[in-house]
């Protein structure tokens, strides 16, 4: 039993938390856009942060379950429904087999994931479930969702059918998580100073605190082009290519600035006037092109600080759901 894609969407893939260890031979991470979404995803119906699940973009594939399941929807907004009945983003759902998920309405944000309770069996290439669509390994065969697609699911323990009355074909289940904390002021962009960050001149860092920057529409999984004011060094730059990671905003010949995201190559020659922190990524992965950024250089410390409180709160919240999910199935 199965996964079937009936309609594939524009950019739909299999991810997990990325590809580490690999950079020395040029293997970049790849991994979800929004990590955050996509923890949750997979900690609301019972899986550990770390399975595979998929990533979509809107327009969304139509998905048949062919078999009973649970699911939890985070990230952007794209108005899952199932079958005819709308259902609700970060909180989980039990079906029944053959019930079409679908999305068809965009409502905010760049990007949505869908975890499913036991994990999906596909293709693992250097300890990673991610697509890398470049290379076309990992996922379905390096790829996008196609149509006729089938995505085989890891056993469960639970019988689904208890939890669901005769006459439904889903049911809600109780508990969901607040995220209004994670994408507050949704264009509001935390940054630390980057290696560069003073060889820019003292009006090119004036103008870059105080403009917004837009996403370009070439932008992808690999970076951001965003369009604002031309920075300029204060003198011409020679720099050896070194590493470069997600979040990194470098800035090109023509003054212009790419903000590297998910699948970013391992190195880069361009200046490096700052790294996004890792807490704000979500955010950024959430926007869409012609969406305005806001840029506010914040401490080393403030950044780790706010990256230990999240992940503090994820360990609660697993350990959570997993009581909660015990509960209902003893």
């Amino acid at each position: 039993m199965s996964l079937v894609i009936i309609k594939p969407g524009i950019l739909d893939t299999i991810q997990d938390m990325g590809r580490y260890g690999h950079g020395n031979w040029g293997v970049n991470p790849g991994g979800a856009m929004d990590l955050f979404a996509s923890q949750i995803a997979n900690i609301l119906v019972g899986n550990n942060g770390e399975e595979a699940l998929m990533e979509i973009h809107f327009p969304g594939p139509q998905i048949l379950f062919e078999q009973n399941a649970m699911i939890a929807i985070t990230g952007g907004d794209f108005s899952p429904m199932l079958n005819d009945e709308a259902i609700p983003l970060w909180k989980p759902v039990v079906m029944r087999k053959n019930t079409l998920l679908h999305f068809p309405k965009l409502k905010w944000g760049a990007r949505c994931y869908v975890g499913v309770h036991g994990g999906l069996c596909v293709e693992k290439w250097l300890d990673s479930f991610s697509t890398n669509l470049k290379a076309a390994v990992g996922g379905l065969g390096g790829h996008p969702f196609q149509k006729g697609d089938e995505i085989s699911l890891r056993e469960s323990t639970i019988y689904f059918p208890r939890f669901l009355k005769e006459e439904k074909n889903i049911r809600i289940l109780p508990w969901q998580v607040n995220i209004k904390k994670v994408y507050r002021h949704l264009h509001e962009i935390f940054m630390v100073k980057g290696n560069e960050w003073n060889d820019l001149t003292q009006a090119s860092r004036v103008n870059f605190l105080e403009n917004n920057f837009i996403i370009h529409p070439s932008s992808d999984r690999m970076g951001y082009h965003l369009k604002g004011l031309a920075l300029e060094l204060a003198k011409p730059l020679e720099l050896i290519s070194s590493a470069v990671g997600f979040g990194t905003l470098q800035l090109l010949p023509a003054g212009q600035l790419i903000a590297l995201m998910a699948d970013h190559q391992t190195t880069g020659g361009y200046p490096r006037i700052g790294h996004v922190i890792s807490v704000h990524l979500p955010k950024l992965a959430q926007l869409r092109p012609c969406d305005a950024i806001q840029f506010k250089i914040v401490s080393l410390e403030k950044a780790e600080e706010l990256l230990l409180s999240q992940q503090q709160e994820l360990k609660v919240l697993q350990h959570a759901c997993l009581e909660r999910l015990n509960a209902m199935t003893c």
